[in-house]
Formats: C-alpha cells, sequence, structure tokens
C-alpha cells in the first residue's frame, strides 16, 4: 500500500489537475513574487540557503584537497540537479505567505510530516540517482581522455584543459552530456515538487505534469531554464557565496511559477501527521521508546 501510495497518490487527487499555457510576463511576475518573498523573509531564508555556499566551499576544498580537480565543475554543476529538491522549504513558506499564514522557519520542515513526504523522497531519490550518473560519466569521460592520473597543481589542470585538443573535446562533449542531463532533471522535477507539496497526487503524476508543463511551454521554460543556469553562475562566482540569495529567491519564484502553471483546485492539500500524545506511566517504560510499542496498545 505504501509503494503505492507513493506512485499515486490520493485516490482522485489527481483528477482536476490542468496544465496552462503561460507567457513571458508570467515568468516575470512569478520571478518578481520570488524577489518579494525573499525580501519578506530574509532571516528564514538565509539560514535555510546557507549549506549553498557552505556545500560549495566543502566541494571546492574537497576536489583541491584530495587530488579531485577534474571532477570539481562537474560536482558544482550537479549539484544544481538537487536544487529543487532541496529548495522544497522555501516553497512551504512562499505557500504559507501566499495563504497568510504564519512564515516561521520552522514550518519549512513540516513537508517531513505531510503525506506526500513519501512521494517527494521519492522523486529526491531520483534527482540524486541522476547526479550520481552524471558525476560517473563525466569522470569516464575525462579518464577516457586523459588517463587515470591527475594534474599536481591548479596551473597545470588549467593547461590541461585549455591548451589541449583533450582539453577542448573534453569541454564540448562534457558541456552536451551535462545539458542532456540538466534538461532531464529539469523537465522532471520544474513543477513537480511543489506539485507534491500542494497535492497529494503521487510521484508518477507529478513526473508527468512537469513533463507536460514542459512540452506545452518549450519556449518559456526554456527561458526559465536559462535564467537559473544564469543566476547560478552569477550566484557561484564569489566563491558560492551569492548562491545564499540566488537560491532563495529561485526557489520562491518556483513556486510561483508552478502556481501560473498548475490551475488551482479545491482538492484538499497534503495532510501532516500529528504526533498523537497520550498518558505515559512509568510502567510503559522503556516500551514508550519504541513507537510500534505505542501503536500496539493503541
Amino acid at each position: 500500500m505504501a509503494t503505492l501510495h507513493v506512485i499515486d497518490g490520493a485516490s482522485g487527487a489527481s483528477a482536476n489537475l490542468v496544465v496552462r499555457k503561460i507567457g513571458f510576463a508570467d515568468l516575470k511576475d512569478a520571478i518578481t513574487k520570488g524577489v518579494d518573498d525573499f525580501w519578506a523573509m530574509p532571516t528564514h531564508v538565509i539560514l535555510l540557503s546557507v549549506i549553498y555556499p557552505v556545500v560549495g566551499l566543502l566541494l571546492a576544498r574537497m576536489s583541491f584537497g584530495y587530488d579531485m580537480m577534474p571532477i570539481l565543475f562537474p560536482l558544482a554543476a550537479g549539484f544544481a540537479l538537487l536544487g529543487p529538491f532541496l529548495a522544497i522549504g522555501l516553497y512551504e513558506l512562499s505557500r504559507r505567505r501566499e495563504e497568510g499564514l504564519d512564515t516561521s522557519w520552522k514550518h519549512a520542515f513540516e513537508v517531513a510530516r505531510s503525506s506526500s513526504a513519501d512521494a517527494i523522497f521519492a522523486l529526491a531519490l531520483m534527482l540524486v540517482i541522476l547526479f550520481v550518473a552524471w558525476l560517473a560519466v563525466a569522470q569516464a569521460l575525462y579518464q577516457s581522455l586523459f588517463g587515470y592520473g591527475v594534474p599536481e597543481a591548479v596551473g597545470q589542470f588549467i593547461n590541461q584543459i585549455f591548451t589541449t585538443r583533450e582539453g577542448w573535446i573534453l569541454i564540448i562533449a562534457g558541456n552536451a552530456i551535462g545539458f542532456l542531463f540538466a534538461v532531464l532533471a529539469f523537465s522532471i522535477s520544474v513543477v513537480s515538487f511543489p506539485l507534491l507539496l500542494d497535492r497529494d497526487v503521487g510521484t508518477v503524476v507529478a513526473v508527468q505534469t512537469s513533463v507536460k508543463a514542459v512540452l506545452l511551454n518549450p519556449v518559456v521554460m526554456a527561458a526559465w531554464a536559462l535564467f537559473i543556469a544564469v543566476a547560478l553562475v552569477i550566484g557561484a562566482l564569489p566563491f558560492f557565496v551569492g548562491l545564499a540569495v540566488v537560491m532563495p529567491i529561485l526557489g520562491h519564484a518556483s513556486w510561483h511559477l508552478y502556481r501560473k502553471v498548475v490551475a488551482p483546485d479545491d482538492s484538499p492539500r497534503p495532510t501532516l501527521h500529528q504526533p498523537r500524545k497520550g498518558h505515559r506511566y512509568a510502567a510503559d517504560f522503556p516500551a514508550v521508546l519504541f513507537p510500534w510499542a505505542r501503536e500496539d496498545k493503541d
């Protein structure tokens, strides 16, 4: 039953899904609202988004410290594949602000108690698999051109990439392959995570809806993808620190873009699983430490 729920979500929850065609004015409005959300919730957003520059710096340190320089760019570029999942707390804050609810940072983590949590994490696992596959392909491409040795210095690596025939093959082929991975990840996730947060539809329906949104709005979605890529490059230039601003704006804007692409309906949102609190007695210890023991008694 759990597997079925991950796939299909709540019974009938996908019946009223309508994907709309949007224009550049809608895209501009979504970005504007994303910036507005950022300014309205800067403290919460920076707290939630500090992981991006921190992870970026860790990736750089790992690459230079452990002879992994050839994979630094694939690591940094591939990290963006996980962005739609990592921004899910930002979607929730935008949703709550949209409905006039409390936007305290603690609400960003309520997705873990949502009835759609299993579907959300299943979709996140798909992105992780794509990320790992991209790293494996990038590493194999480098080794096919330069062998298994690694440069001894940054200057040697840069010279190897930009002044040799193999280096330019790596640049062209690597970017072409990375583009394919990015298109796939973007297509299955551009509206799927906000949709799962908003409605209990299951992973398959969420992915199908996201792909349908891209196919129905190819030019606008391509512009949105390009905007994301340029914004991430700009944010990553000053040692990834700019991502603490860029990522939350993109996250909030993604929520508003979802609102424009998928027509709203009156279906109930995924419910939150509230832990039941009952009387506890000393005789119950240590059984109270194990949730299944309490459920059996109930």
